[in-house]
């Protein structure tokens, strides 16, 4: 099998996660060198540092043959997240890759929930997104010739389309949308490309999804095998990280199972013209009704990749 990440260095947050785990170990069976990066945080990111999980990921790549290195730390913290991005050039001479696939859940309908579980879920997704991506730019701007730099989000269909009982979820991923526009714009000169990978796998964190029986065992223990298998998000992961991705840039890559889609961002879908300076309001109340059909035009149904 051919080495496709063969040389590159790639830093990996959320890498004791079921679904960054996979990718860690699968960048590493591609050639390259990782930085696993993790808290060891449960579900709700309210746990203890756990080390001890960010190493066992480190232990099986080793052992298999490949390269990696342990962090263990909050990637939100902005001293944490320069670390990251030192830690990888130091030991590997440099660093390609960034994959942000840490992330957690507080769930509260928008008229339950505290400033803390929107705080506190918005900071570890997105600041956690912006933290490290500002010192891997610093890196990359300033080795501008080398190119072919990859950034990858993990976004959720919740950021595209909304989810009822996670308002703090689906705002923080829609951020990490338009975070990784951003960088796509700013950062292709430097040879940068950025990202984002709408997953739909069994984890930790779908276990915990509205109308999964939490009184029986936890669907993401039957995912070995199965379209739900967090591993097959990888093989995406690893293709977005290679040189051979150099034209997709600020997009969104839906993979499910034997499924991977390309989010339509959003479009105009009618437009209504006015030639005067100002809109007459009671002519709006008598148009706009008429030309975008407002019946229509509700909450699209959730779509998932």
């Amino acid at each position: 099998m051919a080495q496709h990440l063969l040389g590159k260095v790639a830093l990996v947050t959320g890498g004791a996660g079921g679904m960054g785990s996979h990718i860690c170990k699968t960048f590493a069976e591609q050639g390259a060198k990782v930085v696993v990066c993790d808290t060891g945080f449960d579900v709700e990111g309210r746990a203890g540092m756990d080390p001890s999980k960010v190493q066992a990921v480190v232990d099986q790549i080793t052992a298999a043959g490949g390269e990696a290195i342990p962090l263990a730390g909050d990637i939100a913290d902005m001293d944490t997240a320069e670390r990251a991005v030192a830690v990888a050039i130091e030991t590997y001479g440099d660093l390609d890759i960034l994959v942000c696939a840490h992330g957690i859940l507080r769930e509260r309908m928008i008229f339950n929930m505290s400033e803390e579980e929107w705080d506190g879920l918005v900071r570890v997704h997105l600041k956690g997104c912006f933290a490290p991506t500002k010192f891997a730019a610093i890196h990359w701007r300033a080795n501008r010739d080398k190119g072919n730099r990859r950034i990858i989000y993990f976004t959720s269909s919740a950021g595209v389309r909304g989810e009822a009982g996670q308002p703090n979820y689906s705002a923080a991923h829609a951020g990490k949308i338009g975070l990784s526009l951003s960088n796509a714009e700013a950062l292709e000169r430097y040879g940068a490309t950025s990202n984002c990978i709408s997953p739909s796998a069994s984890t930790r964190m779908t276990d915990r999804e509205r109308g999964v029986d939490q009184s029986a065992p936890a669907p993401s223990l039957d995912a070995a095998g199965s379209q739900m298998d967090p591993a097959n998000v990888a093989p995406v992961a690893v293709f977005l990280a290679s040189d051979a991705s150099a034209e997709l840039s600020g997009r969104v890559v839906g993979s499910m199972g034997g499924r991977i889609t390309i989010w339509r961002e959003p479009e105009w879908e009618q437009t209504l013209w006015h030639t005067e300076p100002y809109w007459d309001i009671d002519t709006l109340f008598e148009t706009i009704p008429h030309t975008f059909e407002l019946q229509g035009l509700g909450p699209p149904p959730p779509q998932y990749p």
